[in-house]
């Protein structure tokens, strides 16, 4: 049987193409990975999956073998190409030319979901390493009708999207994850598993979404951009990165941070989600 690093490259070579860098394009060719991925995603027949830049369809071979429907969403013509051609035959795939950042997600799950009688739908991709933060951050915050996103981010990344707000790895976008989702790292994949070998290691996170958002803020505007303004200037306390960034006077931060019991030398990192909502909501 062939393996799925002479495959990647016999497929590459017959349609004159190479990794392109410029869109974060690195191909991965361990079969045991995909099948994990797949696995872990529980995929089924009931399932429409959404695949964010699928390259070459290495993990969309798989998931055509189990879901209803896969909408595969590519940059790159020259991959639309290969993979219009590769799973012509597949009658539950479907591919859409266009940047995921411009693409209306919210229609395409409700049509597709509607017109396949299928019952929920997922996000499952190996994402452009190059604009990881800003697909998740749409994803989320789109409030998309998905129960689940598993995608393949570096190491590094993960371990901020899955840390436990309020402790170090933490940043504002941990905030972001854990209001609307439970984060899981389910997989560390070493960088040789990938052609050409990147510079970092990857990671698969798992980010299972909430029914509602974990904490009740009164206003979300006001909450993120709360968090948002208290990781701009990190290495500033609380109360110093709030009044710098928001102009908010230090006493009313003070006495909102001494009405919940917090020190007002804490910083951003150290701030559990539960107390960013509190403050919002006070501060509001």
């Amino acid at each position: 049987m062939e393996s799925l690093e002479n495959k990647t490259k016999q497929i590459l070579k017959d349609n004159h193409l190479y990794a392109n860098k410029k869109l974060g394009q690195n191909f991965l060719i361990n079969e045991n990975v995909i099948k994990q991925i797949v696995s872990n995603s529980e995929v089924n027949d009931n399932d429409l999956i959404i695949e964010i830049g699928p390259g070459i369809g290495s993990l969309t071979e798989e998931l055509l073998k189990k879901a209803g429907r896969v909408v595969c969403i590519e940059l790159d013509q020259n991959m639309v190409k290969i993979l219009t051609e590769r799973f012509s035959e597949y009658t539950n795939f479907e591919i859409i030319h266009n940047d995921i950042l411009k693409t209306d997600l919210k229609k395409i799950i409700a049509d597709r979901k509607i017109q396949n009688g299928l019952l929920n739908a997922k996000v499952v991709a190996n994402l452009p390493y190059y604009i990881t933060t800003p697909i998740i951050m749409k994803l989320l915050e789109e409030k998309l009708d998905i129960t689940s996103i598993t995608v393949m981010v570096q190491k590094e990344v993960a371990q901020r999207l899955a840390a436990e707000p309020g402790n170090d790895f933490t940043g504002a976008i941990t905030y972001t994850i854990n209001y609307y989702s439970v984060p899981d790292i389910i997989l560390n994949v070493p960088k040789e598993n990938f052609m050409p070998i990147p510079e970092v290691d990857s990671a698969v996170i798992q980010l299972k979404i909430l029914e509602k958002p974990r904490v009740n803020v009164e206003d979300e505007d006001v909450f993120f951009e709360l968090i948002k303004c208290a990781f701009m200037q990190k290495r500033k306390t609380l109360m110093n990165s709030l009044s710098n960034s928001k102009s908010i006077k230090k006493e009313k931060i003070k006495e909102a941070l001494e009405k919940m019991g917090l020190d007002e030398k804490i910083r951003a990192e150290k701030v559990t989600i539960e107390e960013f909502a509190q403050l919002s909501n006070l501060l509001k």
